[in-house]
């Protein structure tokens, strides 16, 4: 069976936009149809902060699959052994937090790639392949292309290390957890903060420098994204389940109850 094929790399690849759907709540099927009935590209699927199992988020992978829309992992730090089991039942990119420096990446990176890029361990007939994978070599080498490992920086002293991360083989993504860096900073919710806009000027430009992707959490007021996306901000979460619904319904009970007429 033909591989399924991890479309936000393409995306990323042709250096244009990807945007993240946020899970923490929806556990069924129809999850990556609203994502990609939403113009989204990937399902940000929350196992560090979201209340997820393994059953949970392998249905959510199995589900996105046929869709176009890539399922991506977030673990919890430091978390190899879920993130590789995430990956063996369907995740097409891992997202871990709170990486400082280059060993954790490199720690990282080789773990989600199979030899000779890493360490991975075979788990038997991919889903990616539909369990029908072609030789062991062959389908290896052709899910280590696919694969988006993602590293957020959420700290100072990631931030100085952002050059010695990017340069890390394996790593595609640069993802600033803003939120927990302006909390780190002393300036937390601050987005637009200067100390904000130099750190994406200094992991843009180590992005750059190494052919790599700067992505953006955390940040959802239209000026501030605006900014970070005009310096490069392509891999973007625009947001999960939670806040979606609240704005929507927030928006439509609003407007009901604002109607002429309408009792208060």
């Amino acid at each position: 069976m033909a591989l399924t094929t991890n479309t936000t790399r393409q995306r990323l690849a042709a250096g244009k936009m990807a945007l993240g759907f946020g899970v923490h709540h929806l556990r069924t099927a129809a999850t990556p149809m609203l994502a990609a009935a939403t113009g989204h590209d990937w399902l940000f699927i929350d196992a560090e902060h979201g209340a997820f199992s393994v059953q949970e988020i392998t249905q959510l992978c199995i589900a996105a699959l046929p869709t176009g829309v890539t399922p991506i992992v977030r673990v919890c730090a430091g978390a190899i052994d879920e993130a590789t089991r995430a990956l063996d039942n369907g995740a097409m990119g891992i997202v871990v937090p709170h990486v400082d420096t280059a060993a954790d990446a490199k720690r990282i990176a080789a773990a989600f790639h199979y030899p000779p890029m890493g360490h991975r361990s075979w788990g038997g007939p991919p889903l990616l392949f539909g369990f029908k994978p072609p030789a062991n070599a062959e389908a290896q080498a052709a899910i280590n292309a696919e694969i988006l490992t993602i590293v957020m920086l959420e700290s100072p002293e990631a931030i100085a290390n952002a050059d010695a991360i990017a340069a890390v083989p394996g790593v595609d993504v640069l993802f600033i957890g803003t939120s927990d860096l302006t909390a780190e900073l002393g300036i937390s919710g601050q987005m637009g903060h200067q100390k904000v806009i130099d750190a994406y000027q200094a992991v843009g430009e180590a992005c750059r420098r190494y052919g790599k992707t700067l992505g953006m959490g955390g940040v959802y007021d239209e000026v501030n994204a605006a900014r970070y996306v005009g310096m490069g901000a392509r891999f973007v979460l625009t947001g999960a389940d939670h806040s979606y619904i609240l704005s929507g319904a927030n928006q439509r009970s609003a407007f009901f109850n604002h109607l002429p007429g309408a009792p208060v």
